[in-house]
Protein backbone atom coordinates (compact mmCIF):
# COMPACT_ATOMS: atom_id res chain seq x y z
CA UNK A 1 0.00 0.00 0.00
CA UNK A 2 2.92 2.40 0.76
CA UNK A 3 4.52 1.51 -2.28
CA UNK A 4 1.62 2.10 -4.83
CA UNK A 5 1.20 5.66 -2.79
CA UNK A 6 4.68 6.66 -3.24
CA UNK A 7 4.23 5.53 -6.76
CA UNK A 8 1.49 7.84 -6.97
CA UNK A 9 3.04 10.27 -5.54
CA UNK A 10 6.25 10.10 -7.94
CA UNK A 11 3.83 10.08 -10.86
CA UNK A 12 2.59 13.09 -10.18
CA UNK A 13 5.50 14.82 -9.21
CA UNK A 14 6.58 14.09 -12.63
CA UNK A 15 3.42 15.19 -14.48
CA UNK A 16 3.81 18.90 -12.03
CA UNK A 17 7.60 19.04 -13.38
CA UNK A 18 6.55 17.71 -17.35
CA UNK A 19 3.79 20.90 -17.30
CA UNK A 20 5.84 23.40 -15.57
CA UNK A 21 9.03 22.46 -18.02
CA UNK A 22 6.67 22.69 -21.18
CA UNK A 23 5.42 26.17 -20.10
CA UNK A 24 1.88 25.37 -19.79
CA UNK A 25 1.13 27.32 -16.41
CA UNK A 26 -2.32 29.05 -16.87
CA UNK A 27 -2.74 32.28 -14.48
CA UNK A 28 -6.09 33.57 -14.52
CA UNK A 29 -7.25 37.62 -13.72
CA UNK A 30 -10.42 38.20 -12.53
CA UNK A 31 -12.02 41.16 -14.61
CA UNK A 32 -14.81 42.67 -12.48
CA UNK A 33 -16.70 45.33 -11.90
CA UNK A 34 -14.52 48.19 -13.15
CA UNK A 35 -11.23 46.16 -12.05
CA UNK A 36 -8.94 43.26 -13.28
CA UNK A 37 -7.74 41.08 -9.93
CA UNK A 38 -4.58 41.12 -9.64
CA UNK A 39 -3.81 44.25 -11.00
CA UNK A 40 0.32 42.89 -10.54
CA UNK A 41 1.43 39.59 -11.37
CA UNK A 42 4.62 38.04 -12.55
CA UNK A 43 4.65 34.99 -14.45
CA UNK A 44 7.57 32.59 -16.30
CA UNK A 45 8.07 32.89 -20.12
CA UNK A 46 5.91 30.54 -21.60
CA UNK A 47 2.63 31.20 -19.18
CA UNK A 48 -0.99 31.58 -20.76
CA UNK A 49 -2.64 34.43 -18.79
CA UNK A 50 -6.63 34.01 -19.03
CA UNK A 51 -8.93 36.93 -17.95
CA UNK A 52 -12.31 35.73 -16.65
CA UNK A 53 -15.59 37.75 -17.31
CA UNK A 54 -17.44 37.45 -13.68
CA UNK A 55 -20.64 36.50 -13.65
CA UNK A 56 -21.73 39.66 -11.49
CA UNK A 57 -20.48 42.39 -13.93
CA UNK A 58 -22.25 45.47 -14.18
CA UNK A 59 -20.53 46.85 -17.13
CA UNK A 60 -18.65 45.78 -20.47
CA UNK A 61 -14.97 45.48 -20.45
CA UNK A 62 -12.06 44.44 -22.57
CA UNK A 63 -8.09 43.83 -22.15
CA UNK A 64 -6.16 45.83 -24.53
CA UNK A 65 -2.34 45.57 -24.68
CA UNK A 66 -0.90 49.14 -24.76
CA UNK A 67 2.82 48.22 -23.92
CA UNK A 68 4.65 45.51 -24.58
CA UNK A 69 8.34 44.27 -25.41
CA UNK A 70 10.21 44.71 -28.47
CA UNK A 71 8.41 42.60 -31.36
CA UNK A 72 5.41 41.70 -28.95
CA UNK A 73 2.36 41.54 -31.24
CA UNK A 74 -0.54 43.74 -30.20
CA UNK A 75 -3.57 41.79 -28.60
CA UNK A 76 -7.17 43.29 -27.85
CA UNK A 77 -9.92 41.25 -26.42
CA UNK A 78 -14.06 41.79 -27.58
CA UNK A 79 -15.82 43.75 -24.98
CA UNK A 80 -18.18 41.73 -23.12
CA UNK A 81 -20.29 42.58 -19.72
CA UNK A 82 -20.20 38.64 -18.45
CA UNK A 83 -19.32 35.04 -18.94
CA UNK A 84 -16.45 35.57 -21.66
CA UNK A 85 -12.63 34.57 -21.33
CA UNK A 86 -9.55 35.40 -23.54
CA UNK A 87 -6.34 34.09 -23.15
CA UNK A 88 -2.59 34.91 -24.58
CA UNK A 89 0.66 32.99 -23.40
CA UNK A 90 3.28 35.63 -23.03
CA UNK A 91 6.50 34.08 -24.18
CA UNK A 92 8.97 37.25 -24.40
CA UNK A 93 10.52 38.71 -20.71
CA UNK A 94 9.64 42.23 -20.07
CA UNK A 95 6.62 44.37 -18.73
CA UNK A 96 3.30 44.41 -20.33
CA UNK A 97 0.82 46.96 -19.78
CA UNK A 98 -2.67 46.49 -19.65
CA UNK A 99 -5.79 48.20 -20.43
CA UNK A 100 -9.81 48.44 -20.39
CA UNK A 101 -10.21 50.68 -23.06
CA UNK A 102 -13.81 51.60 -21.51
CA UNK A 103 -12.51 52.44 -18.23
CA UNK A 104 -8.90 54.04 -18.96
CA UNK A 105 -8.77 53.60 -15.12
CA UNK A 106 -8.77 50.18 -15.26
CA UNK A 107 -5.10 49.14 -15.57
CA UNK A 108 -2.68 45.93 -14.52
CA UNK A 109 0.18 45.00 -14.96
CA UNK A 110 2.39 41.99 -16.02
CA UNK A 111 5.86 41.31 -15.99
CA UNK A 112 7.39 38.13 -17.74
CA UNK A 113 10.58 36.87 -16.35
Amino acid sequence: MRRLAAAALAAAACLTGAAAASGSAVKRVQVGDDYYGPTHMTVKPGTKVKWVWLADNGNSHDVKLTKAPHGVKRFHSASAATDYSFARTLTKPGAYKIVCTLHQDMTMTIRVR
